[in-house]
């Protein structure tokens, strides 16, 4: 009796669904009877698996067929976004470098001259813009620092921490490093990232009040952006269009493609990359195997990803025009993604 109320729970707010769209809105079409009863049964799912699923918002062909919300989620409420955020700081350096602001092949110590440590070696010295993107900064371990400490420098300790690799040749999962590409985009422009994307992503894509919380004037990059779910689903339709967004080139082009595209190898997100072959990760059951691109991930069905933590995803998923947008806090992300394929995925 439980799963049956949940199946026509979902189901009923999956057809609320089908209203006409506000201005600004991202247009609504009735879902098939095989993908409504695909979501009531991902609904179901999730609710048997216990997960504390937020919101949920799916696309195909550019409109809406189906969006719930549960628990703490709501339509018009923004929800953190974790490293999600990390995508829109990669947005920003796209845009920069289309702008002649910035190279890929820049080398990080020349924006922050006041900033280095007395020494700074070979593997300091070499990394670059490529390497803040893709996480491959030759750092042994992410850095740790104060994030609670209103005086702590994060640039400062980004750079003092031992660049113990050749950047470029060992992956691991790093957030100040997107932290450190919002700095340099700030000292760049003048502009926090947040406000440097106004007038060039958010304002295009119809997302209103953004909010991105910063130090010291910089937004975290990494994380701290907070959007509602179909502004999250209208960043999975722009990135999904090649960065068009109703008839218009907003992201360049080129830089969509560079960005949602493998750069290097990846493992999950605190993990060593010697570790993955020990835990049974395989391109066959993991997500977090397919490689990392320019702050997104590479998904299983040639899909690709903006992912954060306890369960945000933008799922993008070109093979079948499609965008999946999940808000969540919950602890299993592959299990969240695996409902995702087997549930939602063949309805489409």
């Amino acid at each position: 009796m439980k799963k049956l109320f949940t199946l026509m729970l979902a189901a009923s707010l999956l057809l609320v669904s089908c209203g006409a769209p506000k201005d600004g809105s991202l247009p609504r079409k009735k879902a098939s009877a095989k993908m409504e009863k695909a979501f009531a049964e991902y609904i179901a799912a999730t609710k048997d698996a216990e997960e504390d699923i937020h919101s949920v918002m799916v696309l195909q062909h550019g409109k809406v067929l189906a969006e719930t919300w549960m628990g703490e989620g709501a339509p018009e409420t923004p929800h953190v976004l974790f490293s999600v955020s990390k995508t829109f700081t990669s947005t920003a350096v796209g845009f920069a470098i289309e702008e002649g602001l910035l190279k890929l092949d820049d080398k990080v110590i020349s924006f922050f001259p006041d900033k280095l440590p007395a020494e700074v070696n070979d593997n300091l010295a070499a990394m670059t813009i490529r390497d803040l993107l893709t996480m491959n900064t030759g750092h042994d371990t992410e850095p740790r620092m104060s994030r609670t400490d209103p005086d702590s420098d994060w640039v400062k300790s980004f750079l003092e921490w031992p660049v113990t690799h050749v950047p470029g040749t060992y992956f691991v999962y790093n957030s100040y490093a997107t932290f450190t590409l919002s700095a340099i985009i700030t000292k760049l422009t003048g502009q926090a990232v947040v406000d440097y994307l106004q007038p060039r992503l958010f304002d295009p894509l119809a997302i209103e009040h953004p909010r991105w919380d910063a130090n010291h004037g910089v937004n975290f990059g990494g994380w701290g952006l907070y959007l509602k779910t179909e502004d999250m689903a209208k960043m999975g339709q722009c990135i999904l269009n090649g960065g068009k967004y109703n008839g218009k080139q907003v992201i360049p082009a080129a830089w969509v493609k560079q960005m949602t595209a493998r750069q290097v190898d990846s493992v999950p997100a605190g993990m060593r990359p010697e570790a993955a072959a020990g835990n049974g990760l395989t391109v066959e059951n993991s997500d977090w195997v397919q490689g990392y691109c320019y702050q997104m991930w590479r998904c299983r069905h040639n899909a690709v990803r903006a992912d954060g933590a306890w369960g945000q995803f933008i799922i993008v998923i070109p093979d079948k025009d499609a965008v999946v947008v999940v808000t969540a806090h919950l602890e299993d992300m592959q299990k969240e993604i695996d409902l995702i394929w087997d549930n939602l995925y063949p309805a489409l």
